[in-house]
């Protein structure tokens, strides 16, 4: 465990255990689930070694018995076990005692949600503040509060180690490597969705390049509320069938129980005069290096200034995409938001994205607290900001008052500052929880 990275969701598990019976850790395979349930567990039952898994089918109350916490890693392969842990819990509410970690929903649902006896937490790959480029300067927690102030603070990277960043990806064990194995690993990843993990969720893939091809399409259109219609006919290529729609509602529905896809809702405010609002959600994969491996694009083609949608060609040019163009615009979008979110969790808040139905005004992301606290912030891939950039920012300022704690924009720059208008420029290794 000596080469652990911290995890801002370890802040949130510290102070969760103390008070709760059973945490349920979700998230898709590799993210570092496991390794940060273990350090607080005195039990381990792998759910996924076949002689545990059969012991827990007979009786999964067998395996709430030894001391506690107990971690019960890959529990979905035993669904009985979440009835299980939600039976010992009402009989026993003592803090502490169950940690469950899923890398998919189960097949077959339990019987009872959990709420009440179980917590959910969810985990996903490393943000920027994680990956050791720095040490952030800005706060977003204190930006929701209104606290936040002054933005100050210097960084060395620049939009090439940004382009890295996307394609190294957030994944603990992947990110480690580099060059041809990490292409490999992540060819790995990809092909294990497609040629176990899909049968392991009870659906037969009967044509694998199919899938393949819809996930490329998917990937095509990360940050982007492209109708998945349009991804759908994206997926034919050449001789190629555009697939049933029955069978990509199949794979989505898929790859949402095996946290790959991970769509950032479309943001309805309580105010009356804002309610023209679309509420499709943005595209995203888990991790933008999976997006980035299924279009097949490195640090130098995304440097080299792929178009945006490059492969989508079924989308139409009014479909809502990123103001910036590129596939490196889409993915830096990709990159930032998959950090901003485990930023906001942190927070205990929710991200959004903002968008009026006829497409003149969009605001790239939304994060709102319980109590309708708002934070709006914008991502661009160059490191000046202009007047035009913070437009849709002020829009919303205009719209919703004091209930706007801040406005920043998300750059590739150097510096981290605030415009005469208010407006945060924030790079975006700066940024952090």
């Amino acid at each position: 465990m000596s080469d652990y990275t911290q995890r801002i969701v370890d802040d949130e598990l510290d102070e969760l255990l103390p008070e709760l019976a059973a945490i349920a850790i979700e998230g898709p395979k590799a993210v570092g689930k496991t390794a940060t349930a273990e350090r607080r567990a005195t039990t381990v039952h792998r759910l996924d070694v076949p002689e545990i898994r059969s012991i827990a089918g007979a009786d999964p109350t067998v395996l709430l018995t030894d001391p506690p916490p107990i971690l019960l890693d890959e529990w979905q392969h035993v669904p009985a076990i979440w009835n299980a842990v939600r039976v010992a819990v009402d009989r026993d509410p003592t803090p502490g005692r169950f940690l469950l970690a899923g890398s998919a929903t189960a097949t077959k649902p339990p019987s009872h949600s959990g709420a009440g006896r179980i917590v959910r937490v969810r985990m996903r790959p490393l943000s920027l503040a994680e990956r050791g480029l720095g040490k952030p300067t800005v706060s977003l927690s204190a930006l929701l509060r209104g606290a936040q102030g002054k933005a100050e603070g210097h960084t060395s990277l620049g939009l090439a180690d940004y382009a890295h960043e996307i394609v190294a990806s957030g994944f603990p064990g992947i990110r480690r490597l580099s060059g041809r194995a990490l292409r490999a690993q992540l060819d790995g990843y990809l092909e294990r969705i497609v040629d176990r993990d899909f049968e392991e969720q009870g659906y037969a893939v009967r044509r694998p390049q199919t899938l393949r091809r819809w996930m490329a399409a998917f990937a095509a259109a990360t940050a982007t509320a492209a109708s998945l219609e349009k991804i759908r006919n994206a997926a034919a290529t050449g001789a190629e069938e555009v697939p049933a729609k029955t069978t990509v509602i199949a794979y989505r529905n898929v790859l949402e129980q095996l946290w790959i896809l991970d769509q950032v809702p479309g943001w309805m405010p309580t105010k009356n005069h804002l309610r023209r609002l679309t509420q499709a959600p943005k595209h995203h994969l888990v991790d933008p290096a999976l997006a980035a491996r299924l279009l097949g694009v490195d640090t130098g083609a995304l440097l080299g200034g792929i178009a945006a949608g490059a492969g989508l060609v079924a989308i139409a040019p009014t479909a809502a995409r990123p103001r910036d163009g590129t596939l490196l615009g889409q993915l830096f979008e990709a990159l930032v938001t998959q950090s901003v979110r485990v930023y906001a969790q942190a927070a205990e808040a929710r991200v959004f994205h903002c968008r009026t139905y006829d497409g003149r005004r969009e605001i790239d992301l939304i994060v709102e607290t319980d109590d309708h606290r708002v934070l709006a912030l914008e991502v661009k891939t160059s490191a000046e900001v202009t007047d035009e950039d913070v437009n849709h920012l002020l829009w919303l300022r205009e719209q919703l008052g004091s209930t706007l704690t801040d406005m920043v924009v998300i750059t590739t720059g150097k510096h981290a500052y605030r415009r005469q208008d208010g407006v945060a420029v924030v790079p975006a290794a700066l940024l952090g929880p």
